[in-house]
């Protein structure tokens, strides 16, 4: 697959889930240095979408690689925090479900 497809979907991806973070605090950050809000509409997955412009984010590598770093550590935080929240769910870490993920 060529490399700009898979860093655009990469993009719309982490994009999707840093919206899914349950604390304000720890999403923030996202939105900086990230993907600022309304760059890309919420819930869009669709890398062809002609209302959004992802060659910004994915020509240059170390462009791209801070981004991926931020989204790195936003999920970090959001683990250590809120975790994340999708569909009515609040994810956990109980120690239950640790041990399911091991």
């Amino acid at each position: 697959m060529d490399k700009m497809i898979e860093r655009k979907k990469m993009i719309v991806a982490m994009e999707y889930i840093a919206r899914q973070i349950n604390d304000e605090d720890v999403f923030f950050p996202w939105i900086m240095g990230g993907v600022p809000d309304g760059d890309i509409p919420y819930g869009c997955l669709d890398i062809d979408n002609e209302n959004i412009d992802l060659d910004f984010y994915v020509e240059h590598d170390n462009d791209f690689k801070f981004i991926l770093s931020c989204f790195l550590r936003r999920m970090y935080f959001a683990y250590k925090s809120g975790g994340l929240y999708c569909g009515g769910v609040v994810s956990s870490d109980l120690a239950e479900d640790r041990k399911k993920c091991e």
